[in-house]
């Protein structure tokens, strides 16, 4: 994995070597190896490395033969061999054994479908000299990241935007529609992002840069059978799926195990890692070294379904232990990977365990991220279920109480009588028709949080429709979709590329140049999966059952048994447990006088909430989160519009010490 930055600019004046520079070396994070250059009249390439295939001859940028196409390339094209066979076939010449010079004679071969035929997870960009085009490309899922900047004199993109804003021509703003989009969703919805004219190539697009035009296209999009497309799939048990599951599943693990350097694996406790671990330990050769992030915190901890893992399977294996103070720590440098504000602590504890990953001397590990999208295993699909449930007979007492059974961590939930229930979770009848139903509950309670925001923001927003950012983008099948399915694409097309592979995914691992890959979004198991009906990925309420049949020789019954625990880390407390001076920051950018100065929120709202946090009486998610997104909004504005390039440590410990287990 590693780096990737450049220019063009269309009045033909040549790109600074320097600039070329300071837009690597701000993201050289992700490529701490090495670094290379390409720059032809008014176009300049840069690429940070992470050696990890082909480590004597891989270096970038690539060309091909006549060197008229030239590549900087982040990310693992894992089907490369295969296709580099092909390729030779065909008389193509190589130079290198690497992946990325596959996509450049790929390129020559079948242009801009090129992209079609690979297996892996991509950010690119490729410099055809005879076209005098840019083609950039970004995979299927959404892995790997892409932002840009486009005027009518030049355009810039990079892996991060902090490589973007190096360029001293580009300016530093907040995008109050960004906030809006947080504040309710989650993440910005492609192409926006946090910075005004700052944009995101979405997953499975493609752009092209060429005369001064640039142009975005999709090459692959998420699709569920319609009750049309569906025929000739109804006579397939569940234990048919199964079993190609399982097969798609190791072949997608043995893909992603080809590496020129060691590859660990991240244990969670959940099935999702307990089943990629398995995978490597029963079908594959290479030597089984794990990684996990534990609590003190017993209400957060998973170490004893993690604990029955590594004694089942006997891994070699090392966690790190995450106190509340550790995530208030590292919460800036958190952010300031992320590069947008985030409205959970969650992603902190991993960027704790990438540090101690690099410790152990691994740059690669598997994961079990995209099971719960592709395979329905998240609480809003079954939350959703039984909403429709109760729907149907509105006035039951009993149907409601099945939703206080699956929100057993959330005291709050717990203690609400039917009527609020019925209003929180949006159970009238004309509800059923909204196409956001799934997401109704999450969406208007993550909106509540937009009280907080100041006059200024609030005016300038006018009458935005943040929801029509969504609705004008979503295909034209959905509506003929099962409704889970509808779900599914709703999590799967927004949350999973914007925050689950972002700021829980790439920019903390890549943070410590740490490579993630995901067997389970290997595009072969994606298809399948939203191939599946639902009555199988979800039976009754058992979620993710077909990959529970799939692997149910290889993980341990505790594992396979124990109800869905989503991954959560100490919030609030965090920042306020103590008397720790690296959290000093959290004082200064939440006084008063700060956050009049930013001009995001209102004043009197935010300390309320801060009085509220500080005596304990936080009332559960809708406050806690509120303090983590207003803190990290204002950790945003400090770090890359107050103060970029003079952004400080704030004392955090990248090298705090894990545990080992053999």
């Amino acid at each position: 994995m590693c780096g990737i930055a450049g220019k063009i600019n269309f009045s033909g004046e040549p790109v600074s070597a320097e600039l070329l520079g300071e837009m690597i070396g701000a993201i050289s994070h992700r490529g701490p190896d090495e670094t290379g250059f390409y720059r032809d009249r008014n176009v300049g390439l840069a690429h940070a490395r992470l050696s990890i295939i082909d480590l004597e001859s891989g270096s970038q940028p690539i060309s091909n033969e006549d060197k008229t196409i030239w590549i900087v390339f982040n990310g693992e094209i894992f089907n490369y061999v295969e296709l580099r066979e092909g390729l030779v076939a065909k008389g193509h010449r190589f130079s290198t054994r690497s992946d990325t010079e596959v996509i450049v004679h790929l390129y020559e071969e079948m242009g801009e479908e090129c992209v079609t035929e690979m297996n892996g997870q991509w950010a690119f960009c490729l410099f055809d000299s005879k076209r005098q085009k840019l083609f950039l490309s970004r995979d299927r899922m959404g892995i790997r990241p892409l932002f840009y900047r486009a005027t009518g004199k030049d355009f810039v993109f990079a892996s991060e935007i902090k490589s973007i804003f190096c360029d001293p021509s580009v300016e530093r703003e907040i995008d109050p529609r960004a906030l809006d989009q947080i504040f309710t969703f989650w993440v910005t919805v492609p192409p926006t992002t946090a910075f005004r004219g700052i944009g995101e190539l979405p997953a499975g697009h493609s752009m092209t840069v060429q005369e001064g035009r640039v142009t975005v296209e999709p090459y692959w999009r998420l699709d569920y059978p319609t009750e049309r497309s569906d025929r000739g799939r109804s006579d397939r048990t569940c234990a048919d799926w199964a079993d190609e599951l399982r097969h798609l599943l190791i072949d997608a693990t043995r893909l992603r195990l080809r590496s020129d350097v060691p590859v660990g694996a991240y244990l969670s406790g959940g099935l999702d890692s307990s089943v990629t671990t398995a995978m490597i330990k029963h079908f594959t050769d290479s030597r089984l070294r794990t990684f996990s992030v534990t609590f003190d915190d017993p209400e957060f901890d998973e170490s004893r379904f993690q604990n029955d893992v590594i004694d089942l399977l006997d891994t070699d294996h090392s966690d790190i232990r995450c106190a509340h103070a550790d995530i208030g720590a590292v919460f800036p440098d958190v952010v300031w990977h992320a590069e947008k504000p985030v409205v959970r602590t969650a992603p902190a504890p991993l960027y704790l365990l990438s540090s101690l990953v690099r410790q152990n001397g691994y740059k690669v590990v598997l994961t079990g991220e995209g099971s719960d999208e592709i395979l329905g295993g998240y609480d809003i699909f079954k939350e959703a279920k039984i909403r429709r449930f109760w729907s149907a007979f509105p006035e039951s007492r009993k149907r409601p109480l099945l939703l206080k059974k699956l929100y057993p961590y959330l005291k709050n939930i717990q203690a609400q009588p039917e009527a609020y229930l019925k209003a929180f979770f949006h159970v009238r009848p004309e509800d059923l028709d909204n196409p956001f139903f799934s997401h109704l509950p999450r969406w208007e309670m993550t909106a509540k949080l937009k009280l907080f925001f100041s006059r200024e923001v609030r005016e300038e927003l006018g009458g935005y429709d943040v929801y029509d950012e969504i609705a004008r983008r979503i295909p034209e099948e959905f509506s003929e979709w099962d409704h889970f399915c509808q779900a599914q694409y709703l999590e799967s097309a927004y949350l999973m590329p914007g925050y689950i592979l972002s700021s829980q995914g790439d920019r903390v691992a890549m943070a410590h140049s740490i490579e993630g890959r995901y067997p389970f979004l290997d595009h072969r198991v994606v298809e399948l999966a939203a191939a599946i009906p639902p009555r199988f990925k979800m039976k009754v309420l058992d979620e993710k059952h077909v990959l529970k049949k799939a692997a149910e020789d290889l993980v341990p019954a505790s594992v396979k048994s124990r109800p869905k625990q989503p991954y959560r880390a100490p919030e609030a407390i965090s920042f306020f447990e103590g008397d720790d001076s690296a959290r000093d920051y959290v004082h200064e950018l939440l006084s008063p006088t700060r956050i009049e100065e930013n001009g995001l929120f209102h004043v009197p709202a935010v300390e309320k909430l801060i009085a509220k946090v500080r005596k304990g009486q936080a009332v559960g998610i809708k406050d806690n989160m509120a303090l983590v997104s207003i803190l990290s909004t204002q950790l945003v504005v400090e770090q890359f519009v107050r103060n970029f390039g003079k952004r400080s440590n704030h004392g955090t410990d990248n090298g705090k010490n894990g545990t080992g287990r053999t």
